[in-house]
């Protein structure tokens, strides 16, 4: 794989099947990212975006193709590819500082370290004073903010991000998506975001995937956003 290349997608297929039922999700699903990029990927509802998330993450397997990681298959979950959930699936009972420093300590990093990692990515996503609070005592933004440092902290070459906005009010959407911008220029990370709203998506991306429903393909990829209303209007009618 080249040097740039950090993931790849090959003719990836996936289907789910109840015993008496099969329901194909993806069709001959292709794609290459490069290190550093911000993909968003849109889609009907139900259409496949998650799953194709989950594969990228190894938390599925395809039925059929590959997903390849750095030139490895991916064969389960590994830290260089964090998850942010729409749900920020903090653990209640720890406060936020150890729920930062949780995968940290399970991979068994220095202790001198985690409480270095973990000051600064606290300060990072505007949550300094807040590392003993519980994650009831925070604001549903202030819970993301703590998600998103949790991946953070590991220092992951890729974050996979399903919907980690949409449960969030408009006001509070607008300063996550700035401080979502912000640190993926901080971090130089690579971010695959799936969003179900196109002007998040046009303001967030370098590249964007537009996926037909079901089972899903790759409709349209845009990388040039200097015409947002044409590309709004087009979006619109696949989302259709």
């Amino acid at each position: 794989m080249e040097e740039s290349k950090l993931l790849k997608l090959d003719k990836v297929n996936m289907e789910f099947s109840d015993g008496k039922d099969t329901l194909q999700v993806l069709n001959d699903i292709s794609i290459e990212v490069n290190k550093g990029e911000f993909i968003t990927i849109l889609g009907p509802s139900g259409c496949g975006k998650s799953t194709l998330l989950n594969l990228i993450a190894g938390f599925e397997k395809p039925l059929s193709g590959e997903v390849l990681f750095l030139g490895e298959k991916v064969e389960g979950p590994d830290f260089n590819r964090g998850f942010v959930f729409q749900d920020p699936t903090l653990y209640p009972w720890l406060t936020i500082k150890d729920n930062i420093a949780f995968g940290l300590k399970m991979r068994n990093v220095e202790k001198e370290t985690i409480e270095r990692l973990c000051s600064d990515f606290i300060k990072e996503v505007g949550l300094d004073g807040f590392l003993n609070r519980y994650p009831h005592e925070l604001s549903g933004g202030m819970k993301q903010r703590a998600a998103l440092a949790r991946v953070l902290v590991n220092k992951p070459m890729m974050m996979l991000m399903d919907e980690p906005l949409g449960a969030l009010d408009a006001v509070t959407r607008k300063s996550m998506r700035e401080l979502i911008k912000s640190l993926w220029k901080h971090t130089g990370c690579t971010i695959i975001m799936v969003t179900h709203d196109i002007e998040e998506a046009l303001e967030l991306a370098t590249r964007l995937i537009v996926l037909k429903s079901r089972p899903s393909y790759i409709v349209k990829e845009y990388t040039d956003f200097s015409n947002e209303e044409k590309i709004t209007e087009e979006i619109w009618q696949w989302l259709k």
